[in-house]
């Protein structure tokens, strides 16, 4: 498997058990192998490893559970996944303070969380309340990152549709700082159906900018790839 492009050997785990949409955003339909220790093997594309629920299910078939049997999933990701050596392990969470966060900050060691938030006070609202969760676990905030911020129509006029300052305000409020803004583009949802990310697909791109001045944020501040790997 060829490394992430930052140079990075990364993991994905997706912790939205109810919803796990990352393997189609990602382009994996196939399900995990199983090694010969009976630990699942994390399918990949574009230099990321992923494991999903969306992997264990059939179809549309729809996680009907409670908080128990969320925590022995997480668990299982955790604990019998075959990862490798990574340098990163990204996880993704639903949002809120339910049990999955909870379930997570008690089975793995977090160097940190990045909240992620669209700019209206119903969103930062949530998300400032999922910071100060992970700041009661003495899990270190990151930064936070405003999705959504902005739209440029074909006139090359900005648009904040769901209002302005949000990300920055709860960055402030926690402490920490906005990491970036990303613009709501067509394209980034394009890219998600058709499990091909803007990234690779539109280097170019207003919004591949920024996930890439993201990444490059995030490894610095993990100091996670090797020198000899550094762009």
């Amino acid at each position: 498997m060829e490394d992430a492009p930052l140079g990075a050997r990364v993991g994905l785990l997706d912790c939205d058990i109810y919803g796990p949409s990352i393997p189609l955003m990602m382009g994996i339909r196939q399900k995990p192998a199983i090694s010969p220790d009976g630990k699942m093997v994390p399918p990949s594309n574009y230099g990321v490893k992923l494991m999903s629920m969306g992997f264990l299910l059939e179809g549309d078939s729809p996680v009907i559970w409670r908080g128990p049997m969320i925590m022995k999933t997480i668990q299982q990701f955790a604990q019998n996944v075959k990862w490798g050596e990574l340098d990163i392990l990204l996880i993704d969470l639903p949002p809120g303070t339910g049990d999955a966060q909870l379930s997570l900050v008690q089975t793995i060691p977090l160097d940190g969380a990045i909240l992620v938030t669209t700019p209206q006070l119903a969103a930062t609202q949530i998300a400032r309340k999922g910071g100060l969760m992970f700041q009661k676990v003495n899990v270190p905030i990151l930064g936070v990152v405003e999705n959504m911020s902005y739209f440029v129509d074909p006139a090359g006029l900005r648009h904040t549709l769901f209002g302005e300052g949000g990300g920055e305000k709860t960055a402030e409020s926690l402490g920490t700082t906005l990491m970036g803004q990303v613009p709501l583009l067509p394209e980034i949802r394009v890219g998600g159906d058709t499990g091909e990310p803007i990234t690779i697909k539109s280097l170019d791109s207003p919004a591949s900018i920024v996930f890439r001045s993201l990444a490059n944020d995030l490894v610095a501040q993990l100091g996670r790839i090797p020198e000899s790997k550094s762009p």
